[in-house]
């Protein structure tokens, strides 16, 4: 795999993925430092990539995208890569293209390189986890699709993407939620900390809880106090006053890199080990044997 030997830092780099532009109609790439043409690409012969991971595209946002280039035309090129003898495939930069096909523009502003298919994916993911306004649900898949495709552990993507492993985790566990939750999300009804609440719970609680919060406009706060509450009642996560059950659990937690629960009656007990997704099932399994 290309790019893995330097680390996922090549793939997804503090720096943005804009390219700094020129007056002479070049442009340094700020990965590479490279020059590289714009050109002028036909908007009817390019199509969108497959691997992209925003599944939503907000009207509004394109509304606005659209006055913009209305009066000062696409500053930003997008990215292509060629596909034939007179077709291209985006790679990256789909609101500017959606927004230039619907104002009727003939040509886009376009750099067009050449790719394979993993690095269209892994350029379509950076570019979607650099922007702050995906939703919850796809950053999740985006999460899922990196594990996955690259056999990367969680503890690995959260160093990389700089977040925290419970935040990742916490974030791809969404995508087990409920598909009432999901569509919540979609509609932009509840936010991201409502949805790591609800993606926490069973499944008849996560749908009492979300009419809940829509009914009574729970906020961040509230959700997870009502969240807190059904976990107690439940007794869904131990609440330990065994101090040698709790060392337990805190040390398999750090040794596996996963939610470990130790329940304890008398002499006996069980311990339950969590996982999020088949990759870390088996991390998890060849730590154990």
């Amino acid at each position: 795999m290309s790019g893995l030997g330097r680390g996922l830092g090549s793939l997804i780099p503090n720096r943005k993925l804009n390219p700094v532009i020129l007056d002479d109609g070049m442009v340094i790439d700020n990965l590479t430092g490279k020059r590289e043409m714009v050109s002028e690409i036909p908007v009817e012969k390019i199509t969108p990539n497959p691997h992209q991971p925003r599944k939503t595209f907000s009207e509004d946002k394109l509304q606005e995208l659209m006055e913009s280039i209305k009066e000062y035309g696409i500053i930003q090129p997008i990215i292509v890569t060629k596909e034939g003898s007179d077709s291209w495939q985006l790679i990256a930069g789909e609101r500017r293209w959606r927004s230039a096909k619907a104002l009727g523009l003939k040509t886009v502003p376009a750099i067009v390189r050449d790719m394979s298919e993993q690095k269209k994916m892994e350029i379509a993911l950076i570019e979607n986890l650099q922007r702050e306004d995906l939703n919850v649900l796809e950053v999740a898949a985006a999460y899922s699709k990196l594990i996955d495709e690259f056999n990367l552990t969680q503890d690995q993507l959260a160093k990389k993407v700089g977040k925290s492993r419970p935040a990742v985790t916490n974030t791809i566990r969404i995508l087990t939620a409920r598909e009432e939750v999901h569509q919540a999300i979609r509609d932009g009804k509840i936010s991201d900390s409502h949805a790591r609440v609800l993606a926490g719970l069973p499944e008849e609680d996560q749908l009492e809880l979300l009419k809940k919060i829509l009914e009574d406009k729970l906020t961040s706060g509230e959700t997870e106090r009502a969240g807190r509450e059904i976990v107690i009642k439940k007794k869904i996560r131990p609440l330990h006053s065994d101090p040698e059950a709790r060392e337990a659990e805190e040390n398999l937690q750090r040794a596996l890199e996963t939610k470990v629960e130790v329940r304890r009656s008398g002499k006996a007990g069980t311990i339950t080990i969590k996982f999020f997704s088949d990759e870390e099932f088996r991390e998890i399994v060849k730590k154990i044997i």
